[in-house]
Order: structure tokens, then sequence, then C-alpha cells
């Protein structure tokens, strides 16, 4: 995506990596300018593993994922979608509380809760219709609403866009991931695959724009996944030292925000 067995928190992970190539840049908050000051001093490494991940996303990743969008009916699709969320809104909910977001948090376990019970396992997603929005929140958030600064940008091989503070968070992630939950690293593998296939299916589109309107798609998929991971830390309401020193520590989240909504 090593026929040898790879600890629990890193099974899969490889899989879904070079998703994050693309994912970092699905978001742009709304009026936020790039970052004026990326803390990118690995920048001559970073942009030839760019290129890598670019390659085996247009070789491997953008193929089978088409194939996949095709030939699988939506039902099928949107269960796949829905039992994955529900999944990933266990650990969300803990991050929540994490951060000492203690209303919110609720809000999540309620939400897991009523997918579980009354969504057939998280196949279907009746908390949607009852109110209880999805607000999802990773280590790497935690980590910095605990005071840790970004550090350097970093691309990693087939992982894509990151910051140091980043990739610890995503070693914890990847302990809590589905592919966590088999017993087995065939089983570990194959659900890796599918959360690949199906969170790249559907950025097919935003691939095709990234390549129509970016003149240096490595500065963009850059300053777009810095501004996504800033506007997430702040819960959409980042101070203005944010966007003046991107590569600083960031300043301690106000009190009110502890209770407000997650990205």
């Amino acid at each position: 995506m090593n026929a040898q067995r790879v600890p629990r928190h890193a099974r899969g992970a490889a899989a879904l990596a070079a998703l994050a190539v693309l994912a970092g840049c699905a978001t742009l908050p709304p009026g936020a300018a790039a970052p004026a000051g990326a803390a990118d001093p690995w920048q001559n490494w970073n942009r030839k593993v760019f290129s890598f991940n670019e390659a085996l996303d247009s070789a491997v990743l953008e193929p089978v994922a088409q194939t996949y969008r095709d030939v699988v009916p939506a039902l099928a699709r949107t269960g796949v979608d829905n039992v994955l969320g529900n999944l990933y809104d266990v650990w969300s909910t803990a991050n929540h509380f994490l951060q000492g977001k203690v209303q919110t948090g609720l809000e999540m376990g309620m939400r897991v809760l009523a997918n579980t019970v009354f969504g057939l396992g998280g196949l279907l997603d009746p908390a949607t219709e009852m109110g209880l929005t999805r607000r999802s929140e990773d280590f790497g958030q935690t980590l910095g609403r605990w005071g840790l600064g970004n550090g350097p940008y970093l691309v990693l091989p087939v992982f894509g866009p990151s910051t140091l503070r980043d990739t610890a968070g995503l070693v914890v992630d990847r302990q809590a991931s589905p592919a966590s939950l088999p017993d087995s690293t065939a089983a570990s593998y194959t659900v890796s695959a599918l959360e690949l296939v199906n969170a790249r299916s559907h950025l097919l589109t935003t691939g095709q724009l990234l390549d129509q309107v970016a003149l240096d798609k490595y500065s963009f998929v850059r300053d777009a996944y810095l501004a996504r991971r800033r506007d997430a830390l702040y819960d959409g309401a980042p101070p203005m030292e944010a966007f003046i020193d991107d590569g600083a520590d960031p300043p301690e989240p106000p009190a009110s925000a502890a209770s407000s909504p997650g990205r």
C-alpha cells in the first residue's frame, strides 16, 4: 500500500495514507487566507514525497475508487459510509472528552448510541434526523488543545500531508480505527482497503477540480491542509495570532470554546 506483521496501530494506515493528499485540500475554510509563513523547512523532501503520492493515487487509488463508485449500488455505499462513520464517531466522542468538551462529548455519545441501537449497528443514520450532528475530532486536535504546537509541515510517504503533531496523533488514531478491530492482519487490511476506497470515491470530483485550479498543487494542498487543521483546532474561530504566526505554538483556546462544536 510488508508481508511482516505490523503493530496494531499501524495496520491499514498505509492503505489510507494516500487519501490524505486530497483530503487535506478538500476543505479550505471560506474566507481563510493561505498561511503567510507556513512552517515548511523540509520542502525539498516534501515535494518529492508529494510527487510519489500523486503518482500512486493516479495509478491505483483513483481508478479503483472510480470502479467502486460505478459498480457498487448507491444504497450499499451509503451503508458502508454509515457503519464506518459510526465507528469513527466513537473515537471522536473520546476526543471531545479529552479536550474538555463535555457537552459536545455527550451529544456525540448520544449519536453513537442512537445509530448503534436504532440504526441497526450503524447501518442507518437516524441520529442525523434526530438533530445529533456529527462533530469529528481526532487526537492531533486533542494534542493541539493541550498546547502542543504544530511543528514543521511534513508530507509522509503514502500518508500524505501532516505536521509533526498530527503524525503523532495519527499513530493514536489508528489504534482506534475500524481496521484495529479485527483479530487478524488480513482482516485489518481488508477493512483499511474498504475505508480507503470508500473515502477516495467521494473525492473524485475534488481531485479533478484541484488539477484545474491549482497552479502549484503542492503549495495549494499544503496551505489548505494547514488552514483546515487550524480551523478545526479552534472550532471554526481561530484567533488572529494563528493567522499571523502559523508556525508558532498555538495560544490556548478560549474557555468558551470548550463547549462549542468540533469540526
